[in-house]
């Protein structure tokens, strides 16, 4: 089945306006189901609706529509919008705007309600839930300059102007490749982002180690090593100086280390996991032992981080090491039966269609994955800024997390493969013993440290839950070892919510039951960030504080340049 793509959506607004009327022949008087777009989903996916629920959903359909004409026939006022795409007095004043809008989420309910209809799998019902909603945002009359009365308004206050400008950020778009969610002239990897000082004092095809300038007279005698996704750069962490997790770490009194992957290239093609895990979060580990001259440390991954850090243990707990004081993991599978909404990407059609194209070598595009992610939500990361820069004219503001979203990386071919068969398809990672990596069997409850694992209650990506299946895969004899943090908003606002700015929410729970509806239910709520609870666990478990060394790196690895290293400045293709 094929998915629907929001920025093949926009790429094919960008080459050619579509008809902002076309949407509604779907539903002239109610055609029949094979005229409907949606029914070669239905069709593809192998799925049918049962005449009886179809003729239920038509005379529904044909009930609200004809009462929606009638009032609007009788009274002329404008129908009520409670959708936040158009609330705004522009739709909500115009009669016709709104009518216009208010069919539009008709037709929009009735092709929900189709796909909610469908006879199908429940992997196969939530494709079609997905590509469906996929068709019905992409056609909302807010995306068309001849239905959206806001870009009429902004046209007229303009004298033209804001279409001029709408043109000229459309073809620079075109020109870049994809759809510019903020000023991107208004930042620079280096200069106003990834500015915690430090150096690279290692390095080698795969990654280059930062080690930080300590910010107190006193460390931690244990280093903290963070292992951030290599699906995007590390600087998430490290964005500007009061939203820095990785400067919040130094301030803290920890010598921290960090893992600047490198943005793969033809050169690194046939790169595979057992690659990112030997030279890379084993090495990782390695090198800040040896310079801080410690056998433990803390350590930390993020999200496909997290999973890496986590199997690198794993590997090295099978070798008869254990070099964790503690593990920190932050929206991160371990156990991927609950993938949530990325399931509808994964199947072994699909999966089997990645390994013939780049099983054997070849590189994920950065810009596929990033598509990937903006399908996720649609209305926010693709016609929010199709609206606002194309049809209004309005240059994006500048956002360094969404600047961020845009800088894609690329993954080897070999090393994606391996990681969707395995973990999302097969969910092969939990199972003790299932699988060899570097040479050893992978068994998650061999790891022997205590872990701080954290969740995002609103993450479409690592539905909390699934997050909390972690608790019983590491430490499962001794769970007294685990402290499970669950904070407010969605994958990346809820981890990088600065201590300082005293916003949002998190609960903690020191029970431990086996479902995780029964922790939330036991729960305490907090106000503001989950930050302080993370240092205090760092605290925990850094040994002793000593003074902090001027000197970063030692004899053998001395300071190649300074951070951000140059790893993290390269651009996917």
């Amino acid at each position: 089945m094929n998915m629907p793509d929001p920025q093949a959506f926009a790429n094919a607004w960008m080459a050619q306006i579509s008809d902002p009327n076309q949407w509604q022949s779907w539903f002239k008087m109610m055609p029949e189901m094979d005229a409907v777009p949606s029914a070669a989903l239905l069709r593809d996916a192998g799925a049918t609706v049962r005449p009886e629920a179809m003729e239920q959903l038509r005379n529904e359909y044909m009930g609200e529509f004809g009462a929606l004409w009638q009032e609007f026939l009788t009274t002329g006022k404008a129908p009520s919008l409670k959708d936040r795409r158009f609330s705004s007095e522009a739709w909500q004043g115009n009669p016709v705007s709104a009518f216009n809008a208010a069919s539009y989420l008709l037709n929009s309910k009735f092709l929900m309600q189709m796909a909610e209809a469908v006879d199908a799998s429940p992997h196969q019902k939530q494709k079609i839930r997905f590509a469906v909603q996929q068709v019905v945002d992409a056609m909302s009359p807010a995306n068309f300059l001849a239905t959206n009365p806001e870009a009429h308004q902004k046209l007229i206050e303009t004298k033209g102007e804001s279409l001029t400008k709408g043109l000229a950020n459309l073809l620079g778009d075109i020109q870049k490749g994809h759809i510019s969610l903020s000023d991107e002239k208004a930042f620079e990897v280096g200069r106003n982002l990834a500015t915690t000082e430090g150096q690279v004092v290692y390095e080698n095809e795969l990654f280059q180690l930062i080690q930080y300038t300590p910010l107190t007279k006193t460390v931690h005698e244990r280093p903290l090593l963070m292992v951030p996704p290599c699906i995007n750069k590390y600087y998430i962490l490290d964005l500007q100086p009061e939203n820095s997790l990785v400067r919040y770490a130094v301030e803290q009194g920890n010598t921290v280390f960090l893992v600047s992957w490198r943005n793969p290239d033809q050169s690194l093609a046939g790169t595979t996991w057992d690659d990112y895990i030997e030279k890379g979060a084993i090495t990782a580990i390695s090198i800040a032992r040896e310079i801080t001259k410690q056998d433990k440390l803390n350590v930390l991954g993020f999200c496909v981080g997290g999973t890496l850090l986590s199997t690198a243990l794993a590997v090295l707990a099978a070798r008869g090491e254990q070099p964790a004081a503690g593990i920190t993991l932050l929206t991160t599978f371990l156990d991927f039966s609950d993938t949530g909404v990325l399931d509808v990407f994964v199947d072994e059609p699909q999966v089997q269609l990645r390994e013939q194209t780049l099983k054997s070598g070849g590189l994920m595009p950065g810009r596929d994955l990033a598509s990937t992610f903006s399908s996720l939500r649609p209305n926010d990361l693709v016609w929010n800024y199709v609206q606002s820069n194309y049809l209004k004219g309005n240059e994006p503001p500048p956002f360094d997390l969404l600047y961020w979203n845009s800088d894609s990386t690329n993954l080897p071919g070999p090393m994606f493969c391996w990681y969707l068969r395995n973990t999302y398809l097969e969910n092969s990672l939990k199972v003790p013993g299932k699988l060899t990596v570097a040479g050893e069997k992978v068994d998650l409850s061999k790891i022997q440290a205590p872990a701080f694992i954290y969740a995002s209650r609103e993450d479409h990506i690592v539905p909390w839950n699934a997050a909390y299946q972690s608790t019983k895969l590491l430490n499962n004899k001794n769970p007294e070892l685990n402290k499970f943090v669950l904070g407010a908003s969605g994958h990346i606002a809820g981890v990088i919510n600065p201590a300082s700015k005293k916003k949002r929410s998190y609960w903690t729970n020191d029970a431990r039951p086996a479902a995780h509806d029964e922790w939330f239910s036991g729960a305490a709520e907090h106000p503001g960030s989950w930050w302080g609870e993370w240092s205090e666990f760092l605290a925990a478990h850094g040994g002793k504080d000593v003074k902090a060394r001027s000197k970063l790196g030692n004899a053998k690895y001395e300071p190649i340049e300074a951070a951000p290293g140059r790893y993290v400045k390269a651009k996917a293709d």
